[in-house]
């Protein structure tokens, strides 16, 4: 079993930056790919970001040249920079961990953490 803690979360004006981090537990995720998902009020969860065992990424259109994700093994940790935050960032933030390669679908993924808030004030 792994253990996913996300952190970093808050509240912020629109431009400001945050970042966010997740650590694994449970066992090394090194070997894992590792996501980032989000979910606004109302809103169905979506991807945004995911990180390969060998630091290989993928984007959603809406934070690419924004968001960055990186993956410390040796911390068993993923983060994720968020730069030029806008309104439309606010949402809870998830990270999660599948087995094998990269992957934007939420189905592919077995572990979840709890969740952080960010929010993004105009």
């Amino acid at each position: 079993q792994v253990q996913l803690v996300e952190s970093g979360g808050g509240l912020v004006q629109a431009g400001a930056s945050l970042r966010l981090s997740c650590a694994a537990s449970g066992r090394t995720v090194s070997s894992y790919a590792l996501g980032w998902f989000r979910q606004a009020p109302e809103k169905e969860r979506e991807f945004v970001a995911t990180i390969t065992w060998n630091s290989n990424t993928y984007y959603a259109d809406s934070v690419k040249g924004r968001f960055t994700i990186s993956r410390d093994n040796a911390k068993n940790t993923v983060y994720l920079q968020m730069n030029s935050l806008k309104p439309e960032d606010t949402a809870v933030y998830y990270c999660a961990a599948k087995y094998g390669g990269r992957s934007p679908n939420l189905s592919d993924y077995i572990y979840w953490g709890q969740g952080t808030q960010v929010t993004v004030s105009s």
